[in-house]
């Protein structure tokens, strides 16, 4: 019988995230305590860039833009958040969405498959995602049981379930 296999990847659907920075703003824009406060969030790039008078401010449109990603299934985990900038009359707050898993990332979960995963279990890293192998599904469904329970800084999918 040949091997089943799942990738294991982290991705941000861009669409959503699209989505959801467009609530914020349109929530931002029209709320009261937000008015005269120069409170904005936009694309600059592929960053995230929330600008307000003050740091404090700022934080609350971080917030406003969090809950709109967590409405729309993307995990705060994908998102790395700078510190409040203080730049002229504005605080700044830089933020980017995370794809892919870095090889820090990868080489961990690979030693949480070989320590505490099913024997039978190999681990590949190909590029910025895992591919994971094994005779049995029920191990491979182990490994994911594993590896929902770790507490690990990225979001994980497992797909191309064969």
């Amino acid at each position: 019988m040949a091997d089943s296999s799942f990738d294991i990847v982290s991705k941000v659907d861009h669409q959503e995230a699209d989505n959801a920075l467009n609530q914020a703003r349109k929530e931002v824009e029209q709320r009261y305590d937000f008015k005269g406060t120069g409170a904005s969030i936009e694309w600059s790039g592929d960053a995230i860039l929330i600008k307000a008078n003050t740091e404090e401010r700022a934080k609350a449109v971080l917030d406003v833009f969090q809950t709109k990603l967590i409405k729309r299934g993307i995990s705060l985990k994908s998102l790395e958040t700078g510190e409040p900038v203080a730049g002229g009359k504005e605080y700044r707050i830089t933020s980017t969405l995370k794809d892919g898993i870095s090889q820090e990332n990868a080489k961990k979960i690979g030693k949480i498959i070989r320590d505490e995963g099913p024997k039978s279990v190999k681990s590949q890293i190909q590029g910025d995602e895992l591919r994971v192998q094994s005779k049995s599904r029920d191990d491979l469904q182990e490994v994911q049981r594993l590896l929902k329970a770790a507490d690990l800084d990225v979001d994980l999918q497992f797909v191309n379930y064969r």
